[in-house]
């Protein structure tokens, strides 16, 4: 008899008349929220604006999403394609499946897509991301929890999970449970990222790269402990060769990278920090450039005025002088009568 465990909850999905609320699902969803607040709250630290952070999301998420799926279904092809099974189940990610490589892999293309729309470098948008994406991982494996999948080997400990659903060949029993271990590492995961970042002021993707392999240590003796079906190479689960890969990568790259862009960006986000002093002084040459325009016209009107002024003189002076010589033409014509 067994006298602790974590129950496996009778049912993952539960319906609000006839629309249907999948555990699994929510998970995701949560998990997406926790890295875009965490995402947003970290890039603004950094300099950048708010809401960048979610406007790349609305390409990273659905391009991760059909990365994970893609991956999940190419290394387990024989679930979706083998005789018997049926290829649509492939669509029906609601079901539990998304490969956290694939997820990565294509949500950068998607990140990369969304930066240069936005006109910020990708490895400063991934730094601030990191921890954020470690919570989601977190979030997204209670959704296993809900569906009973994934979980470890037979065990009696106090924590074991205890598995009630017999679908898909599962036998149930207690075994460990690998999501609980999965989502504590990367909690702790998360909060290394978070450390080193402020003690290092690690920068130019090498904070993403810290994340991408300390998830690799643990996701390689976690894989270790689960007994689901998988591909083996030499002895060790294709997900353990991949982990093993991607853990020496950014490994390598955060030694380069250290040599070659020391230091942290200056700036993330162009125009960021100092777009309102730029709007201020754009405010102050048109004042400026009105208060000229202002002054021309100004003197224009002034010569404008003077102008009529001397013409109506110059007319009003030779009025006067032609009436002058009217004058004087008849004293002169008598002058010259009286001498005659």
């Amino acid at each position: 008899m067994e006298l602790a465990y974590i129950p496996s909850p009778s049912r993952g999905v539960l319906y609000l008349g006839p629309i249907p609320l999948r555990g699994y699902a929510f998970c995701i969803i949560i998990g997406v929220f926790v890295a875009v607040w965490l995402g947003n709250k970290r890039w603004v630290a950094r300099g950048g604006r708010a809401g960048t952070v979610a406007d790349i999301a609305v390409w990273a998420v659905p391009f991760g999403l059909v990365g994970g799926r893609l991956y999940h279904v190419i290394t387990d092809y024989e679930l979706y394609f083998s005789k018997g099974r049926d290829w649509v189940d492939a669509f029906k990610v609601w079901e539990g499946g998304l490969g956290i490589w694939g997820a990565i892999a294509l949500g950068a293309v998607g990140a990369w897509i969304g930066a240069r729309r936005r006109g910020v470098p990708l490895p400063a948008y991934a730094d601030a991301v990191a921890p954020g994406i470690a919570f989601a991982q977190a979030c997204g494996r209670w959704g296993n929890w809900f569906n009973q999948e994934l979980y470890g080997r037979e065990t009696h400990v106090p924590w074991a999970l205890h598995i009630t659903s017999s679908e898909g060949g599962r036998v149930p029993g207690y075994y460990h449970p690998t999501f609980l271990y999965e989502s504590l590492w990367c909690i702790g995961v998360a909060l290394l990222v978070i450390w080193a970042d402020r003690r290092f002021r690690m920068g130019h993707g090498r904070a993403f790269a810290l994340y991408v392999a300390a998830y690799c240590v643990g996701r390689a003796w976690i894989e270790y402990m689960r007994v689901d079906d998988a591909h083996h190479i030499l002895g060790l689960r294709l997900n353990d060769w991949t982990a093993l890969i991607v853990f020496l990568l950014a490994v390598a790259y955060i030694v380069i990278s250290a040599k070659k862009r020391p230091g942290r960006e200056a700036v993330v986000e162009p125009g960021a920090s100092d777009g309102p002093a730029e709007d201020a002084e754009e405010a102050g040459e048109n004042a400026d450039g009105a208060a000229a325009e202002d002054e021309g016209q100004d003197a224009a009107g002034g010569e404008g005025d003077e102008k009529p002024e001397a013409e109506a003189g110059e007319k009003a002076a030779a009025k006067a002088g032609e009436k002058a010589d009217d004058e004087a033409e008849p004293e002169a014509v008598q002058a010259e009568a009286k001498k005659s």
